[in-house]
């Protein structure tokens, strides 16, 4: 049968709270995603770039925090995030051998639009993830070129696909085909709507482990084989929002994307790097503030439970999103990764 294009024409919703008109992170006004998928002979792989808002990021940095739930994983710019709560260059997403290429493109990217950059200010800090996708592509080929990178930047848009497109091409969740899925809430807080979305590129869990919010455990035709397999995938997580957070607050949110993976069957292995990373549209940092002293609104404390509760679910249901909508692969080596709804 045809995968449904999204988890929830299998019924596969997450939780209470309303999804925003989307079910996708971009709900959050701004918010872009492109993708550019490389898919011949023995590769299977690609770029996806997520855009926070449509300024010059360099000048006007999101508030933003990263949380490593498992840190076996190569990604870029993270010390920076930890560090200094903002991000300054749209958020590019590979395979594990490409990040160095990413992360050239985002530089040059950044000197296009900034040509200050290293000269008369600061230089940048790119912001790059990646997933071993090398079940099923040739990540030996190095197969990802910085055209390649520009070309998911500049595809960015409201509406993309999820499914096995861009860095989500060759990638493998529970023993089936996974890739990029993406969800969101919306939240009521002062008589207004916000919206917290997320984005996951899908590379981890044990073949057999998979359990819907039904509580159905499901098994790829794959899990007797590698039920012994250690967990050594890994997951990206993307959080957007309007609901304006410092980054202390911004933490204490995408750490709850780890109750998502765990409710679907994950205990983020030794070797899975498991990482996720937040922004908030609606507190920016400017980088040419001259001000001593600056203001930014935060989220009352007594509220966050309800964000909380917004990221767990958002994040589950994400990662069934992603599966849903993968289909089945056949890569290198005569690889195969067959589909979520193969199972069913």
């Amino acid at each position: 049968m045809s995968s449904p294009a999204r988890a929830r024409d299998l019924g596969l919703a997450c939780g209470r709270l309303p999804s925003g008109e989307l079910n996708s992170i971009a709900d959050i006004p701004g918010v872009r995603v492109g993708h550019h998928t490389l898919m011949h002979g023995e590769i299977r792989t690609g770029v996806t770039a997520i855009i926070p808002h449509g300024g010059n990021l360099y000048r006007e940095k999101p508030v933003a925090a990263v949380h490593v739930l498992n840190g076996f994983g190569k990604s870029a710019g993270l010390v920076q995030v930890e560090e200094l709560g903002t991000i300054e260059t749209p958020i590019l997403l590979t395979n594990t051998l490409s990040v160095g290429t990413c992360c050239r493109t985002l530089v040059r990217h950044a000197i296009e639009h900034n040509p200050d950059i290293g000269r008369t200010t600061a230089t940048v800090n790119p912001v790059v993830f990646e997933c071993n996708d090398g079940y099923l592509n040739d990540i030996q080929a190095l197969a990802v070129m910085e055209n390649d990178a520009r070309a998911a930047l500049g595809s960015a848009s409201r509406q993309f696909e999820v499914g096995s497109v861009g860095a989500g091409c060759g990638m493998s969740t529970f023993g089936f085909k996974g890739g990029i899925g993406t969800s969101s809430r919306r939240l009521a807080l002062d008589g207004r709507n916000y919206h917290l979305g997320v984005l996951v590129l899908s590379n981890f869990g044990r073949a057999g482990d998979l359990r819907l919010p039904d509580g159905r455990v499901i098994a790829s035709p794959t899990a007797e084989a590698e039920k012994q397999a250690s967990e050594k995938g890994s997951i990206i997580i993307i959080a957007a929002t309007d609901v304006p957070l410092s980054d202390r607050q911004l933490k204490r949110v995408i750490r709850r994307s780890g109750v998502g993976l765990a409710r679907l069957g994950s205990f983020w292995g030794h070797g899975s790097g498991d990482i996720a990373l937040g922004f908030t549209t609606a507190n920016l940092l400017s980088h040419d503030e001259k001000a001593d002293l600056i203001g930014i609104r935060i989220l009352n404390e007594d509220r966050i439970d309800l964000l909380f509760e917004a990221m767990a679910d958002a994040t589950q249901e994400a990662v069934l999103d992603a599966l849903v909508a993968a289909g089945s692969m056949t890569g290198r080596d005569g690889h195969h990764r067959p589909a979520l709804t193969d199972a069913f």
